[in-house]
């Protein structure tokens, strides 16, 4: 698995993670047993990021049930969002995230696409600096938001942006993809197999045989 560091602190992240959106949105604990595969296949592969958000549904409550349980619970790395306007919501919904996933510290909370974010921005640096999140985010999932997204990583002290990007999607590389790069903010990309709409478009078709060059044996691998 490849690495790469979190320019805010210099701590090594692997670059594949997954997300929860739908997936792990279950209520049925008879599918627990599938969803703790996935997250220990992951883990094995290498991977340890699990981002989620209080829109996800039941997301957040599945990491917790089944996180809480494995081995590998405090060596995965918990990201989640805040959805809401006003201070005080902001910090309920936050505090029920962190009951629901069964952290007293989550590694990672991002504003929700930009929703009341000078509000919301405010509580996380102090939550920030008391150690009950370890990094502060922003997020959006369309390309009509990346100049806000830019704006907001150039004026505020932010340490990761999440953001849509694929290979069907590569607006972000004209100017949010550089502008993380030059301030020091890592990335986090969403959508990046286009929410699987992609795969149609290579149905029942052969990987090109150059692929084989670059050890790619999947088209998600290509992707």
């Amino acid at each position: 698995m490849i690495n790469r560091n979190i320019p805010a602190s210099g701590e090594a992240l692997p670059v594949i993670g997954i997300g929860t959106w739908k997936t792990f949105d279950v209520s049925n604990t008879s599918t627990y047993p599938v969803m703790e595969n996935i997250l220990q296949q992951m883990h094995t592969k290498g991977g340890r990021l699990i981002d989620s958000s209080p829109m996800y549904g039941n997301s957040e409550k599945v990491i917790g049930d089944i996180t809480s349980k494995m081995k590998i619970v405090n060596d995965l790395f918990y990201a989640s969002k805040v959805w809401t306007s006003g201070q005080q919501h902001g910090i309920d919904q936050m505090e029920a995230s962190m009951r629901k996933m069964k952290r007293a510290t989550i590694d990672l909370m991002q504003i929700h696409n930009l929703l009341d974010w000078k509000t919301q921005l405010s509580t996380l640096r102090k939550w920030k600096e008391s150690g009950k999140i370890r990094y502060i985010g922003i997020t959006h999932y369309t390309d009509d938001m990346h100049a806000e997204l830019e704006n907001r990583i150039r004026n505020e002290r932010i340490d990761f942006v999440q953001f849509n990007y694929s290979i069907q999607s590569t607006h972000a590389e004209k100017r949010l993809l550089p502008a993380a790069a030059d301030l020091g903010v890592a990335t986090l990309i969403n959508r990046p197999l286009g929410t699987g709409k992609i795969f149609h478009l290579v149905q029942d078709k052969p990987l090109p045989e150059w692929a084989k060059e670059y050890d790619i044996k999947s088209w998600a691998g290509y992707f």
